[in-house]
């Protein structure tokens, strides 16, 4: 939110400059992302006054002005606005100024065969406003040779992150309450006018809809002139970001920024009949003010007559009942919405307003009289005519929260020390109504602070307006209080220790580390699940393609490695480590942690020595995996490798790791080219996916540290077997059952050749495994080597091979 100084001394009564205001904001937990200063926009333009004024020699619609800036001799400037004549003052901007609007750096030049030592600006080339038909006219008092950010008060502009959940600060009067609070100076509390009714309001105001709609107050206003709005509300409304439109319409702007209270108005001639506060139908449709045609469905509040739809309630008014420089009479629209029921409607529609974003988080709802005072009262200042009685239907609720709150809550939460009565103070400054006990006080929390709920909430309140810098950093407690140590006593958890030795293990590896959305399209999502009904769907969506909680990871890095590959890059080896989300028992969320990689493009690229680039293939990612699940401390020796991937992987180019038939610790293997289709990225990407969930529970506290290398005493010897086997086997199924066939003696097995063909017999092949063999005590005998060769042979016989002769 944008406001600028001079708007915040209108509601706090300080000398504060403005970098002692914006540390001020960031101390009390309002973020300042921004400062501007429009002076420094303005530097090199000037108060000039026009003496003569002469058609140019050479163009019809140009003319040579002799320009005074109140020293030296008159300048030449030739100028092309209608409204250029001697007498008049204007705004000069002279060689070297760099015109706001365009970024044009003026100079010295010749237009048509005439010198012109600079440029006489319109409003919309200062950015001012938009008018632009001629240039800016300044009072007969304006003193020439001022500079023009001097007398127009140019003031800097304060860009401030609001958070979600303080909707009361989303008007200027927020913040110079929270920095009065503060000691930054005295709020100024705004005086609401007293409206003189003139007669019964002609329009009927009703409420259909008490949900989405418990209140809707409205007046009409008879005979205005809606004109341009005054200098000093345009000059507010511009610091805001706001373009001025016409006197009512930034009237209702202004009480939107100024009091964080959104308000329409309706052309009167255009309405037929009550205004009502209702549902839609389905079907129904309405052009609002964006000039885009919604069509709505009975799940949402709208502001109709008799007719048709008006108004899409709080979030943007209908383009047919638009007030226009043509309007005489006006009705005036201030209600209080149901936050949820906008934010709903307003992601349905994918509509977006300032009025939503106020309503939405939610608004005062004891301000609509007063709202309306204020609005009645600038638009007869400002517009003229004559205030009808108000019409109020339905009732805000207006109660606030009332807690029992402990003040010692405050060093124990805040870890700050703040006296009690600075405490009260605070409270009581931010409009808390507090009755101090000897141990426990009442607190009522005013209506528009929606964020109250608990005790909590009133330590926060203190804690950043006594200053969050104050809160000093303490030190972790150590082991046995022992203040002298400098370490101290750790706090991960097991996942913890085991994601960060992941991390290092993947980065280690040459992979990047990617962070995706847990949010995906539901077609991705569903693309993923083993089941449609195990999606977590959400009934309350950031967008429409983040409606689904993600059952894999994989999906977002595919979206990723597209993302790299659209944009040239060549090769993508990304990983994830984060949460997967199903449907568990009883309906209930079941979040699982898991490691998620990705590999597409060149796993070699093209060169000399290699020809041409080749792509990554599922033993890469068996690779990943198992090194992966080393790092873990998974029994990677002992793992199976069988299939059932899932319908994502190509059937023939993919498999699972398993610890025992039924325990999955990881699927890896090539994307299906459906997969890949559903989406729009090239092949072959290739992918992982470990469930840190499905890993064995080690015993005993975890460790970063290996055991002590202890060399065998004795030297190892290798015996080489050669087995036919049916072709079907999977070599890892012999060599599991070879090295379980003497686990004291076998220190490693490993297949160094397979052959097909000549001297095979069909429908078998011929593995070759290497086995090493570890004597401990004392070397083997021949006796001992022949007895363990015929157990690992009778090993491999359970699986179908038999010995070659």
């Amino acid at each position: 939110m944008k406001f600028s100084l001079e708007w915040l001394k209108y509601f706090l009564e300080t000398d504060a400059t403005v970098g002692e205001v914006a540390d001020a904001l960031n101390r009390i937990g309002h973020e300042v992302e921004g400062i501007e200063d429009p002076a420094q926009k303005l530097a090199g333009f000037r108060v000039a006054e026009v003496l003569t004024a002469k058609p140019h020699p050479d163009a019809d619609k140009l003319q040579v002005l002799e320009v005074s800036t109140g020293e030296g001799d008159p300048l030449t400037v030739v100028c092309g606005a209608p409204n250029a004549r001697s007498g008049m003052k204007g705004v000069l901007g002279l060689p070297g100024a760099v015109v706001p609007s365009n970024g044009m750096q003026l100079r010295k030049s010749a237009i048509r065969g005439v010198e012109s030592n600079g440029m006489m600006c319109s409003v919309r080339e200062l950015e001012l406003g938009d008018a632009h038909e001629g240039i800016i006219e300044l009072p007969e008092d304006a003193p020439v040779g001022t500079s023009f950010a001097d007398y127009h008060a140019a003031s800097p502009v304060i860009d401030v992150a609001i958070t979600a959940n303080r909707p009361d600060c989303m008007g200027v009067m927020g913040i110079a309450r929270d920095l009065a609070a503060a000691g930054l100076g005295t709020f100024k509390p705004f005086a609401v006018p007293e409206i003189a009714a003139q007669g019964a309001c002609p329009v009927e105001i009703r409420t259909h809809d008490p949900e989405g709609c418990p209140a809707f107050y409205g007046r009409v206003v008879r005979g205005v002139s809606n004109g341009a709005s005054p200098e000093w509300m345009q000059r507010r409304l511009i610091a805001a970001g706001q373009r001025p439109i016409s006197a009512i319409v930034d009237i209702t702007n202004y009480l939107m920024l100024a009091f964080g209270r959104p308000a329409h108005a309706y052309d009167l001639a255009k309405l037929s009949g009550a205004m009502t506060a209702r549902r839609a139908r389905d079907g129904e449709s309405v052009e609002a003010l964006n000039e885009k045609t919604y069509t709505l469905d009975d799940t949402m509040t709208v502001i109709a007559d008799e007719a048709q739809v008006h108004d899409i309630a709080g979030i943007m008014g209908g383009e047919h009942s638009g007030v226009t420089e043509g309007t005489t009479d006006v009705l005036l629209e201030i209600a209080y919405f149901d936050p949820a029921r906008i934010g709903v409607t307003g992601r349905k529609l994918g509509l977006a307003s300032d009025a939503r974003t106020r309503f939405e988080r939610g608004v005062d709802p004891a301000f609509l009289d007063d709202g309306l005072a204020i609005l009645t009262d600038l638009v007869l200042r400002i517009c003229g005519g004559e205030a009808s009685e108000v019409v109020r239907a339905g009732e805000p609720p207006v109660g606030g929260t009332v807690l029992n709150f402990n003040p010692d809550l405050t060093t124990q939460l805040g870890g700050v020390t703040v006296e009690r009565e600075e405490q009260a103070r605070i409270l009581r400054s931010l409009d808390f109504e507090v009755t101090q006990n000897a141990r426990t006080w009442t607190v009522v929390a005013p209506a528009r602070r929606h964020d109250i709920e608990g005790p909590a909430d009133l330590v926060e309140e203190v804690v950043r307006i006594h200053g969050l810098d104050r809160v000093e950093s303490v030190a972790l407690p150590r082991p046995n209080n022992r203040k002298d140590w400098g370490v101290a006593t750790p706090t991960a958890t097991r996942q913890q220790l085991l994601e960060r030795r992941l991390r290092r293990a993947a980065a280690g590896r040459g992979l990047n580390e990617a962070v995706t959305w847990s949010f995906l399209p539901v077609p991705q999502a569903e693309q993923f699940a083993t089941d449609g009904s195990d999606l977590w769907v959400l009934e309350n969506p950031i967008s429409e393609d983040m409606k689904a909680m993600r059952p894999s990871l994989l999906p977002g890095l595919i979206g990723a490695a597209k993302r790299n590959a659209d944009r040239g890059a060549d090769a993508t080896r990304l990983f994830e480590i984060g949460r997967r989300y199903l449907r568990g028992e009883n309906g209930m969320s079941d979040e699982r942690p898991t490691l998620g990689v990705l590999l597409a493009g060149d796993r070699t690229p093209r060169g000399w020595a290699t020809g041409k680039a080749t792509g990554f293939n599922a033993f890469d990612a068996k690779a990943e995996a198992e090194a992966l699940l080393a790092a873990a401390g998974a029994p990677v020796d002992r793992l199976m490798v069988m299939d059932g991937a899932g319908a994502q992987f190509h059937p023939g180019q993919s498999a699972t790791l398993r610890l025992g038939p039924k325990n999955v610790l990881a699927r890896f293997g090539a994307l299906h080219p459906a997969t890949l289709k559903a989406f729009d990225i090239d092949g072959p990407v290739v992918a992982v996916e470990i469930f840190l969930d499905a890993l064995p529970a080690k015993k005993g506290e975890p460790s970063f540290a290996r055991s002590a290398f202890s060399p065998p005493a004795l030297q190892a010897i290798t015996r080489d077997f050669a087995f036919l086997v049916p072709e079907e086997l999977a070599a890892g199924d012999l060599l599991r059952a070879v090295r379980g066939a003497e686990k004291q003696a076998i220190a490693d097995a490993r297949v160094f050749d397979v052959f097909a063909g000549q001297g095979v017999p069909e429908g078998s092949k011929s593995v070759a495994i290497e086995v090493v063999l570890q004597p401990g005590e004392k070397s083997f005998t021949e006796e001992q080597i022949k007895a363990i060769s015929d157990r690992i042979v009778a090993a491999a016989a359970k699986q179908g091979a038999e010995l070659r002769g």
